[in-house]
C-alpha cells in the first residue's frame, strides 16, 4: 500500500507527490545530525512547496518510549494536524507510527498493545496519515505496518502491527544516509539482515519471501563493509539501503522468528542498547541452535552462498560467512558486558521474551524451550 521513493536525490521529489493532509506533525529523532545535515530544513521546504504546514516535534530516543509517543499524539491533537512526516531512523519511524494511533483514539498508547500488560484495545479510528523519510537503512519500517515501542514502566517492549500504519508514502534516498557513523550503519545493516534471514529459516517462508530475502542478503552482504568503511560510498549506501527496503517487505510478506524476541528483552531492560548490536550479539549462538537440530540444512546453505560463500556445502558454512561479514564490519566483538547486561537476568529475559514477544515464537521451525532460549543469551555473553 505504500507508493515508495527510491533512489539518490528523491527527496528533492516530495514537494510533487500527493500529500495525504495539510498540517503535519514532523517527527525527528531528539539528536542532531537531522538539523545539522540540513535534512530538517530541507524536508520542512519540499513540506512547503507542497502547501503543508509543519509542526516539529524533536524528543523521540534510541528505542522510543510510551512518554514519548503520548507527548507527540497529545502535540499532534493540540495542534490540529491531519498528518505524520517521520523524518529519521527506525526510532522514528516507530514513535510516528505510534503517535498516529494516539492522534486519532485517545487514551494510553499501550491500551492497543494485545500482549504482556496491555489492554488489546481496538483501534477504532483509523491512524494519521503517514510519510516516512528514512535516514538510515536498518528496520524497514518506512514501508511496513508495525512499529516497536517501551513501555519503561514495565520493561516491556513489543510490536504492533495495523493496516492503517503502512505508510502513504516513503522516501528513501541514500544521499540522507551518508552521514551515519561507520558503527551505526554496521548496526543497522545487521538488523536489516537478520530480518531476512529469520524470515528464510521461518517455518512462514514462502515463494515471495524468499525472492526477497535472498537478494537482501547478496546486498547486504557484498556492500555493508563498504559503506562501513566509507561512508561516503553512494553506490555502497544504494545498495545496503536497497537490501533494507527488501527486508521491509519481507516482514509484510514473510514472518521474523524469535531471535527478534530474546533481543527486544535485552534492549527493554537496557535502554541504551541499539537493537541492531543485540541482535548481533546472540546471531552466532541462536542460528548455531537451529543448525544443530537440522531444521532447514539446504537453507542456511542458501544463505551462505548468499553472503558470499560460493561453494558451501555444509550449514555451519552459514556461521562462519556470519562471523566473517560482522568482523568486516568491525563488530564481531560486541560484549553484553560493555552494555550493562549480567547473566542473572537471562531467566528474567526469557519471561520477557515470552509475554511481551511472545507471537513470534510460533514461526521457528521447531519450539524453543525456556531453557534454549538461556542457553542462548548464556553462549552469547561476554
Amino acid at each position: 500500500p505504500t507508493r515508495t521513493l527510491f533512489g539518490a536525490g528523491t527527496l528533492n521529489e516530495l514537494h510533487a507527490q500527493p500529500m495525504p493532509g495539510r498540517k503535519a506533525l514532523l517527527v525527528i529523532s531528539n539528536g542532531r545530525s537531522t538539523r545539522a545535515n540540513s535534512y530538517l530544513s530541507r524536508t520542512e521546504e519540499q513540506l512547503r512547496m507542497a502547501g503543508v504546514e509543519t509542526v516539529l516535534f524533536d524528543r523521540v530516543e534510541a528505542n522510543p518510549l510510551k512518554s514519548t509517543v503520548m507527548a507527540g499524539g497529545a502535540m499532534a491533537r493540540e495542534n490540529g494536524c491531519d498528518m505524520i512526516v517521520a523524518l529519521g531512523g527506525g526510532s522514528v519511524m516507530d514513535a510516528a507510527k505510534a503517535i498516529a494511533v494516539v492522534a486519532s483514539n485517545g487514551g494510553d498508547y499501550w491500551d492497543y498493545i494485545p500482549c504482556g500488560t496491555g489492554k488489546g484495545k481496538a483501534v477504532a479510528e483509523t491512524p494519521l496519515p503517514i510519510v516516512a523519510i528514512t535516514t538510515t537503512a536498518g528496520t524497514g519500517s518506512e514501508t511496513d505496518a508495525g512499529c516497536v515501542i517501551t513501555n519503561a514502566e514495565t520493561h516491556e517492549k513489543t510490536g504492533f502491527v495495523h493496516p492503517g500504519l503502512f505508510p502513504v508514502l516513503a522516501v528513501i534516498d541514500p544521499e540522507l544516509m551518508l552521514t551515519v557513523p561507520p558503527k551505526f550503519t554496521a548496526f543497522q545493516g545487521f538488523d536489516a539482515l537478520f530480518h531476512s534471514t529469520e524470515a528464510y529459516i521461518s517455518n512462514a517462508a514462502n515463494l515471495m519471501s524468499d525472492m526477497y530475502v535472498l537478494n537482501a542478503i547478496e546486498n547486504v552482504a557484498r556492500y555493508l563493509p563498504r559503506a562501513v568503511a566509507d561512508g561516503s560510498d553512494l553506490e555502497a549506501r544504494t545498495r545496503v539501503a536497497w537490501g533494507n527496503t527488501l527486508s521491509g517487505s519481507v516482514m509484510c510478506v514473510g514472518r521474523c522468528t524469535s531471535e527478534h524476541s530474546l533481543e527486544h528483552a535485552m534492549s527493554a531492560y537496557h535502554q541504551e542498547l541499539p537493537h541492531g548490536a543485540g541482535l548481533i550479539m546472540i546471531s552466532k549462538a541462536y542460528y548455531a541452535h537451529f543448525i544443530e537440530r537440522h531444521v532447514c540444512d539446504e537453507r542456511f546453505v542458501a544463505m551462505a552462498r548468499a553472503l558470499g560463500v560460493e561453494d558451501a556445502r555444509e550449514p555451519m558454512d552459514f556461521i562462519r560467512a556470519l562471523e566473517a561479514l560482522q568482523r568486516a564490519c568491525g563488530v564481531a566483538d560486541l560484549r553484553m558486558s560493555d552494555y550493562g547486561i549480567s547473566p542473572d537476568e537471562f531467566p528474567a529475559m526469557v519471561r520477557n521474551a515470552r509475554e511481551t514477544m511472545g507471537f513470534l515464537f510460533p514461526f521457528d521451525r521447531e519450539p524453543l524451550s525456556d531453557e534454549e532460549c538461556e542457553a542462548i543469551y548464556r553462549a552469547s555473553y561476554r
